[in-house]
């Protein structure tokens, strides 16, 4: 597909394409600083009227009591809906599902569903001895607490522990059979890898949005870290794009929009309608992006103001 026909008008996609529909995915602050570069983006990307905003846990569930703080002021101050990350790693059964609870009472009813992964210094994961096991253990167990819609992960190109291709759709297979509502991928930037997995898991039976994780760059040797922990590839050209730009931020930036918009573009032209942004905390390229999907502010989305 040449650059025209990737970034042509929305008049040619087809007339039946449904509207799009967005997420972003923030992380908890660590310091007074981040904390307002989050708000700041909160509240430049919230007048796009996302689905919803996830709040992610650390690695290890370290930031538990920082992600509620986060998805509680989101529920208070705006009007998104918050979508706390929660885990399975070192918590029984009953203490992650009493923090269910405690989402459901103060009216959060989306909740992002994961295993989780091992703790800092961990060779590999194990699942506390009276905690849930596996991802689809965890979403079985928030469907006995409450109708929550639960998103859940996919791995376009294999969870990097799974021992086949097969064998991880058959997990997220599970997790789907267990009342999972919809699956966000891990990031990619070959499209092809997505839509292939798209049809895999069709055929496989999975019913469920299938909506793809994109990744906007701000710092490639940052994409290069996340890529290698997470087993997603980096294509040699998208290397060869930001070679020499480490010093060059401006450039950059501009190179990583176009590099987006081309991605979401490809994908949109081929049907998708959904996309979750991992925005780093920052709007600057995922509002970009959006706007170039079609997208357009509302009102802005705020109770009292962020």
């Amino acid at each position: 597909m040449s650059a025209v026909d990737t970034l042509s008008p929305p008049t040619s996609q087809p007339a039946a394409a449904p509207p799009i529909q967005v997420s972003f995915e923030f992380f908890p602050p660590a310091d007074a600083t981040m904390e307002a570069t989050l708000w700041q983006s909160v509240q430049r990307l919230a007048p796009l009227a996302p689905r919803f905003v996830s709040v992610t846990y650390g690695a290890d569930g370290s930031t538990r009591d920082r992600t509620h703080r986060v998805v509680q002021r989101i529920q208070r101050e705006t009007a998104l809906t918050g979508a706390p990350h929660l885990t399975c790693v070192g918590a029984t059964r009953d203490d992650v599902l009493a923090v269910a609870r405690q989402y459901w009472a103060e009216g959060i009813r989306h909740i992002v569903a994961l295993r989780g992964d091992a703790p800092q210094g961990a060779t590999h994961y194990e699942p506390h001895p009276e905690g849930f096991a596996w991802g689809a253990d965890l979403v079985a167990g928030l469907r006995k607490v409450a109708d929550f819609d639960i998103s859940v992960a996919a791995y376009p190109e294999g969870h990097p522990e799974a021992r086949s291709a097969q064998q991880d759709l058959d997990n997220l297979k599970r997790k789907v059979d267990a009342g999972a509502t919809r699956a966000i991928t891990q990031f990619f930037f070959d499209n092809d890898d997505f839509l292939r997995f798209r049809d895999r898991c069709v055929a496989a039976g999975i019913s469920v949005s299938i909506v793809p994780g994109i990744l906007p760059i701000t710092r490639f040797p940052q994409v290069m870290r996340f890529a290698a922990r997470c087993g997603a590839k980096v294509p040699a050209w998208l290397a060869e794009r930001f070679a020499g730009l480490d010093q060059d931020p401006d450039t950059r930036r501009l190179i990583a929009a176009s590099v987006a918009i081309e991605q979401v573009s490809q994908l949109r032209h081929h049907g998708v309608s959904e996309f979750h942004f991992y925005t780093l905390n920052r709007a600057e390229l995922t509002y970009a992006i959006c706007h170039a999907l079609g997208l357009r502010p509302t009102a802005v989305a705020t109770q009292e103001g962020v």
